[in-house]
């Protein structure tokens, strides 16, 4: 007989079993004519500010909008710290004040994005449901009074959030000026509480997975150190190094927790909210990697992220990376819902961005696929952890310098935005990005000195100066629309995705492998069969060991002179028309002279392995090799270093955004002539300073 609690535990876990569903279907959306980050009745290019009402007398509210219409903003994000003043005790709401902000807004002719305020519980929460707060690894219950330090497996926090988010919608689903909700807030950094509900929860998820003890047990090795389970009770949350298959499981349990979490708010504002309301989320950019997120963001009507650059400034590669990572996501235009405003309070040199810098960060935004760009924040709270945080209003309420900045940029975004109307950033080289695998080599580095971003910004490097775009994908999408796919280190490749891999090769792709790729399965157990494992037949050639170097060792051949350092892998061919690109030098002994990149046509297309972590003029020469091989082409040609190019492609033809991140002034010689929209001229060259922008079409006149 089962005891009353863990009926009401396995009832509950059934209940985020069945929200996990929902969201896994819920992403399907109707064909639309433009992308959903562009709202009807509104420019195509948004700029705003998050701005927070509640910690202002009202009578300040009017000067603050008129301040924001007069810098050209047309978008604020509010509430999604308010919770304590929408409902000041439990069951008691208070959206009148709400209400009359979001009025005051729309005679500025500000939208406003409502954030569901779930990751900021009020106090009579925590302290009437202790339950509610998160416990870490230690067993220490979190405390109120930061944020991000509520359970999401607590039934009754998810119960409470439930409720806030459907008596927001109850009042505001169907107001003409709310355009869409934020759920949470950069989803509680994705941490986990470790008690009993937790672990009772993944119990009965592995169990709902695996199915029988069996079955875990095989495809964990479990044999290994005595780690057999003979009930699913047994199974602990992993904390440090623990079993592989169990890290991984969970893992994606941490994923299901946060996905249900979200499905669980998405289902409460759907219930009463107008289908022109848009759901999102606010994300943290590549490498945030506690959560899948190419499985949370399937529910959300398009993704947003909060773009920071912390110490130093802007690198187009690090950014560009995240953008087009989180526009990969759904394969779509996202907005950047909140970005730094000139500097931040939590980095660890909390330098201001130079002049200029913020209006070049706000168009590479653009130039990657990003339709609304928020400062955060408008105001400095006068107390609180951020009260020193970067701001575009002052503490006295006036104008910080960088406002003027701002302001010049969203008037840009305003009367260029007809060019960027219905447009899209197309690419046909795409690198693929898989968060198990880099889960599972962050686990077992077996060399500290691998860093796989760095490996990725290499390639990305390399690779974006020659093709202008790059998409960073799901290896389980579509990708027929690439003419090569790069993949730097997808660890985890299991038979069923290997077969697409291969069936994208023999219609015509280039696929290109990195080191480490092939070695496990998706339960992150060693293959029985050599790397690339189910991809080595095709490929013609398989690694017979793989080594953590101690120095770096010289390498050449067809892709040009250069080192392998890190790591290396030693090639061997299989079949006779694989073709060495690149050997390594003198070595261990055991590299010396062996292949260490490998190519073979397959069907229409081609596969290459390159195993090891190339230096970058090996890289800058592959780059050139792969692209040359694939008939991959700069959209706009050749341009001088330090120019990054991006492309958006709408009805009305290409618009290139052309920035400029060296310290010398740059000409760029154009391939034909085209509009400069920025001073509304035809050219056929642009001369760019430090962080200066051109913006370029080859349509029509706009």
């Amino acid at each position: 007989m089962v005891s009353g609690r863990k009926s009401g535990l396995w009832f509950g876990a059934l209940l985020i079993a069945v929200a996990f569903l929902l969201a896994q279907t819920a992403g399907a959306k109707s064909v639309e004519q433009g992308p959903p980050t562009q709202l009807a009745g509104h420019n195509a290019l948004l700029m705003g500010a998050d701005w927070y009402p509640e910690q202002w007398p009202e009578d300040r509210w009017e000067t603050d909008l008129r301040m924001m219409e007069e810098a050209h903003l047309n978008v604020a994000r509010i509430a999604e710290f308010a919770w304590s003043t929408m409902e000041p005790e439990e069951g008691r709401f208070q959206f009148d004040w709400l209400e009359r902000a979001i009025r005051a807004a729309e005679k500025h002719h500000i939208a406003i994005v409502l954030g569901t305020p779930t990751a900021g519980p009020p106090a009579w929460l925590t302290q009437k449901y202790p339950g509610t707060l998160r416990v870490d690894e230690n067993g220490k219950r979190a405390v109120h009074g930061n944020r991000a330090h509520g359970s999401v497996t607590s039934f009754k926090y998810r119960e409470l959030c439930h409720r806030i988010a459907e008596e927001m919608a109850k009042r505001f689903g169907h107001d003409a000026n709310v355009v869409g909700w934020q759920i949470d807030n950069e989803y509680g950094y994705a941490l986990m509480s470790y008690n009993d509900e937790a672990r009772q929860q993944f119990q009965q998820w592995l169990k709902s997975k695996y199915k029988s003890l069996q079955a875990l047990n095989e495809h964990w090795t479990t044999s290994y150190w005595s780690q057999t389970y003979d009930n699913w009770e047994e199974i602990p949350i992993p904390v440090g190094e623990n079993n592989p298959g169990l890290m991984l499981g969970w893992q994606r349990f941490v994923t299901y927790a946060w996905t249900s979490y979200q499905q669980n708010q998405i289902d409460a504002i759907r219930g009463h909210a107008e289908a022109r309301q848009f759901i999102t989320g606010n994300f943290m950019g590549y490498g945030f990697d506690p959560i899948d997120h190419f499985v949370i963001t399937k529910p959300l009507t398009f993704v947003a992220w909060d773009d920071y650059v912390g110490s130093g400034h802007l690198d187009a590669d690090t950014n560009g990376i995240s953008h087009d990572a989180m526009r990969g996501l759904k394969r779509e235009n996202f907005w950047v819902i909140e970005t730094q405003p000139g500097t931040v309070n939590w980095a660890p040199v909390n330098n201001s961005l130079s002049k200029g810098e913020t209006r070049a960060m706000a168009w590479h935004d653009v130039g990657h696929g990003a339709d609304e760009i928020s400062y955060w924040q408008w105001r400095s709270a006068l107390s609180g952890q951020e009260e020193i945080h970067g701001t575009l209003v002052a503490p006295d309420g006036k104008p910080v310098p960088l406002l003027e900045e701002v302001a010049q940029t969203a008037k840009e975004f305003a009367d260029l935005q007809a060019a960027f109307h219905d447009t899209r950033v197309i690419s046909e080289v795409a690198m693929l990005q898989d968060y198990e695998s880099r889960w599972a080599i962050n686990w077992q580095k077996h060399t500290d000195k691998y860093d796989q971003f760095a490996i990725l910004k290499s390639w990305y490097h390399g690779l974006r100066k020659i093709s202008q775009s790059i998409d960073i994908v799901s290896p389980d999408v579509s990708l027929e629309q690439y003419k090569l796919v790069v993949a730097p280190d997808l660890y985890l490749i299991p038979e069923e995705r290997a077969q697409r891999l291969v069936e994208y090769v023999k219609n015509g792709g280039h696929l290109v492998l990195g080191p480490r790729s092939g070695l496990k399965d998706e339960f992150n157990a060693l293959l029985t069969i050599r790397q690339p494992g189910f991809l080595a037949e095709p490929l013609g050639a398989q690694v017979e060991q793989y080594y953590a170097l101690e120095k770096a060792m010289p390498s050449s051949g067809t892709l040009g002179s250069g080192e392998v350092s890190v790591w290396a892998e030693l090639l061997k061919t299989t079949a006779p028309d694989a073709e060495v690109l690149l050997r390594f030098g003198k070595s261990n002994g055991w590299l010396d002279g062996q292949p260490a990149v490998v190519t073979r046509k397959a069907g229409r297309g081609r596969i290459t392995y390159i195993g090891g972590v190339l230096s970058d003029g090996l890289v800058e020469g592959a780059a050139q090799w792969m692209t040359k091989t694939s008939g991959v082409a700069p959209a706009l040609g050749p341009v001088p270093d330090g120019i990054e190019v991006s492309r958006r492609v709408g009805p009305n033809g290409n618009v290139f955004v052309l920035i400029n991140f060296g310290e010398a002034t740059k000409s760029v010689a154009l391939p034909r002539e085209m509009q400069s929209l920025l001073d509304q001229r035809k050219t056929k060259e642009v001369q760019l300073s430090q962080y200066g922008v051109a913006i370029l079409s080859e349509g029509k006149k706009l």
